[in-house]
């Protein structure tokens, strides 16, 4: 009984403590071998957009000046005007 316990008691030590620091160490591991590879495949340094500033801004063409070429129209919402009321449905209340 008091072998099963002092398992007992190891196990969960591991498992509360040192497994925590194992897993996010391989996890943190992981997510940087991921980041080089798609900083590889894409171009770039990884988290390059994630924690860098932000890209340079480039000017837009024609000094920020917008030209319309065309505006459609609204469409009109056609009411009648001698409009009453809808059609009167009889019914019966179901109890």
């Amino acid at each position: 009984m008091v072998k099963f316990l002092l398992i007992l008691l190891i196990v969960s030590f591991v498992v509360r403590f040192i497994l925590p620091i194992v897993l996010r160490l391989l996890v943190g591991r992981f997510v940087q071998k991921q980041a080089r590879r798609y900083g590889q495949q894409f171009g770039g340094t990884p988290f390059e957009g994630a924690f860098g500033g932000p890209p340079p801004a480039s000017p837009p063409p024609g000094g920020g000046n917008v030209r319309v070429d065309f505006v459609p129209p609204k469409p009109t919402k056609d009411k009648p005007q001698n409009f009453k009321g809808g059609e009167y449905v009889d019914f019966e209340e179901v109890k």
